[in-house]
């Protein structure tokens, strides 16, 4: 389902010091894909915050991280192989104040999971950021849901933001574990398109931004039809979606 017609806001500081953000979630599969497209949706989604999930872990991969950085105008935040594939992004906005990757517990069999976090300063505004890549079990997605959560508690912060590729719909336990305290953006606000996997026919919505009560979600959803977004690049660019949302997030903290 695509929502229109309102548009996205952009980024801004409001006169009271809260900020306006762009958050952008997206599994870009080890930069296997094209990384122009990739990067050509990422710019024209002017994002501040950008989630990543499947960044390139092996040989060389803060070069392959540091390049898409450059070719988005963005900044490498924290993450990576150290997170286990998570990793975060930022504008120039933002001012970092603290920067954890977190592996989490491995089960024999499984891929090794983890979490990329941050706080930072945006205008007025202090925030705390998770990229998360949630695992392919049932039983362990739903472990890790709750790893993610008390991480967000930890964090010390008023306001956060959670985003990534859950491996799970909606209707699943882990994501309704994170739904059930967290602001499911998407669904709060809905603004675009809907469904995240695949690219070519999506039929899941398993990708996601969601946000702590406080702060104002103004539009949640996959950017189809925002300017310089094109079918072709997002056909191109990954083997998900993105997901983008506009939050105004209160100063203080």
């Amino acid at each position: 389902m695509v929502t229109t017609p309102m548009s996205l806001p952009d980024s801004r500081t409001e006169p009271d010091g809260s900020a306006v953000v762009r958050v952008l979630s997206y599994n870009v599969r080890s930069l296997r894909d094209d990384t122009e497209a990739l990067a050509r949706v990422i710019r024209a989604c002017a994002p501040d915050l950008v989630c990543v999930q499947e960044a390139p872990r092996f040989f060389r991969w803060r070069k392959a991280a540091a390049r898409l950085a450059a070719m988005t105008d963005l900044v490498m935040l924290s993450g990576g192989a150290t997170a286990a594939g998570p990793l975060l992004l930022c504008s120039l906005r933002a001012t970092v104040e603290h920067t954890e990757d977190i592996l989490l517990p491995l089960t024999p069999g499984q891929h090794r999971r983890g979490l990329a976090t941050a706080v930072v300063r945006i205008a007025g505004a202090r925030i705390g950021v998770l990229s998360c890549h949630l695992s392919l079990t049932g039983v362990e997605r739903l472990a890790q849901a709750d790893m993610v959560l008390d991480r967000i508690g930890a964090m010390g912060v008023p306001h956060a933001v959670v985003a990534g590729d859950l491996n799970d719909v909606p209707e699943g336990r882990a994501f309704r574990r994170l739904a059930g305290r967290l602001q499911d953006c998407r669904t709060v606000r809905p603004w675009g398109g809907e469904l995240t996997f695949p690219p070519d026919a999506p039929r899941k919505r398993i990708d996601a931004v969601f946000a702590t009560d406080g702060i104002e979600v103004l539009g949640c959803g996959v950017p189809a039809g925002l300017p310089g977004v094109t079918d072709a690049d997002l056909r191109a660019a990954t083997d998900h979606l993105p997901v983008l949302a506009a939050l105004r997030v209160p100063a203080g903290g």
